[in-house]
């Protein structure tokens, strides 16, 4: 039970050989948010927001339509929006604490309390939304008429879009309280669970950031030792991680339901604020491409290993005969930093803050949330990083990829809490962007032919992890969500929808070996947050599009660009690309961005012929 009330500089959080090889890894300090967990501050905030909530559903359930007539109703949101910003703090923190370890018993229990107490905090709030958009048209638009209630027009728009889907106000209630025990309760046990695994790898007993780390190392007999450790374990666990699965399925299918939901993946396209014909046809655009994609790109590194086929645990092995160096944190540090400055100063000076703050906590640690996040937090504090930092390249560029987030994170939190978070397909362009900086910045300092052919291949490889993977996890979701309705899914049958859309999407250069089946268990994405994972092929391919626009005119690129971060959720995004001559809903959009992977891949086949 660490308390997060440090002030003094990052420690490393464990003195092992390899990690003292990567310098001090800084370790985030919570205290911005709260002093610790036992701290006096969170109870006297969960009773005020508790007392404050409840005095909101007196002064204003009910009324909401007179006053939107007499002109008060901007006072109400305003007030509504103090309190989100309010519970969010709390809720960031319990989140943050719990991430840090997610294996402490007091850990758990303290982000299950808190879960609980504010969902019961936040009945009070229920009502407004849903009185909100019982409000006449007409009424609430000449309401908006008024500066102070016209400063929320995006945000009231963008929930007037959930009205068709809104229940009677106690089914609402009771989907909401249920919450806690429904789909809460079973995304913390896949937490919880994935987090206490261990994989044994050559008599070692590894989390499972260590063991996926290894499906990169440069010696193939550890790549494969890590993917039979990662099958072995998780089909010992595949029951529970199938159960999980079905019930979220079931879960959410029963929630479409009930709001009238007339596709799967409907739910989160409004929540991303994105028409099913945009995705529809970004999905439909990287499916064909899939031959002139990864089947090319994976047929040509095969032929790099002197092998017809790849065994699934070398899709992203470094290539053959390339050193392999491990990147201390202040080199990745500076990479970064470096990349983002020739960009734009601003940018730089932003991402130093998590630097220089500690908002980032880097070290491997057992029980730590596995992966990488940028979690916001809330306005009125300031976002914080969570990385796994290893020392590969592909962690440099993970660095990179979060601060993005960070960095938008910050720009768009003068919105407000209602206005600042951005709907996914955007929230993944900043990330997406700062990889993109951070990779032509180091290969433009690459002059060597088998250092630059290392770089081009990584970046390939990351491109089709995000752009082809993603869509063929999206595919997965759909077949999985699609055929639940009709029954449970045995784990058997996960597995075999799973290698249906890995075989289509990988191509016959890679083989799969016994044990790959159970892969889908890991993937939390599928877990917290269905149908998430093609917000990372949007955000892909609109920063293709967008640097492509950068290269052919650079000058007033970055303003341009640092404003439609800073606009966060205010607007659509049809109207942020439009400064950027882009339209998403062109499908020539998606092609010019599926181009840049195919330049990518040829010039990797150039280097190849030329010797």
């Amino acid at each position: 039970m660490a308390t997060q009330t440090r002030k003094k500089s990052a420690r490393p959080a464990a003195q092992t050989p390899a990690a003292m090889a990567l310098g001090t890894l800084p370790e985030w300090n919570l205290v911005d948010l709260y002093p610790s967990m036992d701290a006096p501050e969170i109870k006297r905030d969960l009773n005020r927001a508790e007392a404050d909530s409840a005095a909101f559903e007196a002064d204003f359930k009910g009324k909401l339509a007179q006053l939107a007539t007499a002109g008060g109703l901007a006072a109400a949101v305003k007030r509504y929006e103090a309190l989100e910003d309010l519970i969010g703090r709390l809720v960031s923190y319990a989140g943050l604490v719990h991430a840090g370890d997610t294996s402490d018993p007091l850990r758990s229990k303290f982000y299950g309390d808190i879960q609980e107490r504010v969902t019961a905090i936040s009945l009070h709030l229920l009502f407004f939304t849903l009185e909100l958009n019982r409000i006449d048209d007409a009424v609430i638009e000449a309401a908006m008429a008024d500066a102070k209630l016209g400063h929320y027009r995006p945000w009231i728009e963008d929930v007037r879009k959930d009205k068709p889907y809104q229940l009677e106000d106690r089914v609402e209630q009771l989907f909401h309280e249920k919450s806690v025990s429904g789909y809460a309760a079973w995304n913390r046990l896949f937490d919880e669970t994935i987090a206490s695994l261990r994989f044994t790898v050559s008599g070692k007993q590894l989390t499972i950031e260590p063991t996926l780390n290894l499906l990169v190392d440069a010696n193939g007999a550890k790549r494969k030792a890590a993917a039979e450790a990662l099958a072995k374990t998780l089909k010992e666990n595949i029951r529970l991680f199938a159960q999980i699965t079905n019930t979220l399925a079931k879960d959410k299918e029963i929630s479409d339901r009930w709001r009238g939901f007339g596709d799967v993946a409907d739910a989160r396209h409004l929540s991303n604020r994105v028409e099913r014909e945009v995705v529809d046809a970004l999905v439909a655009a990287v499916r064909d491409a899939y031959p002139r994609l990864s089947h090319r790109y994976y047929a040509l590194k095969a032929r790099w290993f002197g092998k017809e086929k790849l065994p699934h645990w070398d899709r992203n092995a470094p290539l053959p005969k390339v050193e392999q160096r491990t990147i201390k944190w202040d080199e990745a540090r500076e990479t970064v930093l470096t990349a983002y400055g020739a960009f734009s100063p601003k940018l730089a000076e932003i991402a130093d803050r998590f630097f220089a703050k500690n908002w980032i906590d880097a070290p491997v640690r057992p029980g730590k949330a596995p992966g990488a996040f940028a979690h916001p937090t809330v306005p009125s504090a300031h976002p914080y990083v969570l990385l796994n930092y290893q020392g590969k390249p592909r962690d440099v560029m993970t660095l990179a990829h979060e601060l993005g987030h960070g960095v938008h994170q910050v720009l768009a939190a003068p919105n407000g809490p209602l206005m600042a978070p951005a709907p996914l397909t955007l929230a993944e362009t900043a990330s997406v962007f700062g990889e993109m900086l951070t990779f032509q910045k180091l290969l433009a300092g690459t002059a060597d032919r088998r250092a630059r052919k290392a770089m081009l291949a990584s970046k390939a490889e990351d491109m089709l992890n995000t752009v082809v993977r993603q869509i063929a996890f999206y595919s997965f979701e759909r077949k999985v969500h699609t055929e639940r309705k009709n029954g449970e899914l045995t784990a058997e049958r996960l597995g075999e929808l799973w290698m249906s859309v890995q075989g289509e999407s990988l191509g016959p250069a890679i083989e799969f070996k016994p044990g790959y089946e159970v892969f889908w268990a890991y993937i939390p994405h599928f877990v917290h947050s269905p149908f998430y994972v093609y917000a990372y092929a949007f955000g892909d391919c609109l920063v293709n599009s967008l640097y492509a626009v950068y290269e052919k005119a650079a000058a007033g690129f970055a303003e341009r660009y640092l404003n439609m971060l800073a606009a966060g959720g205010t607007k659509h995004h049809s109207e942020l690309l439009k400064p950027f001559g882009l339209d998403a809903r062109d499908p020539a959009f998606w092609q010019g961005g599926l181009r840049v992977i195919e330049r990518l891949i040829g010039e990797l086949e150039a280097i190849d012929r030329a010797g």
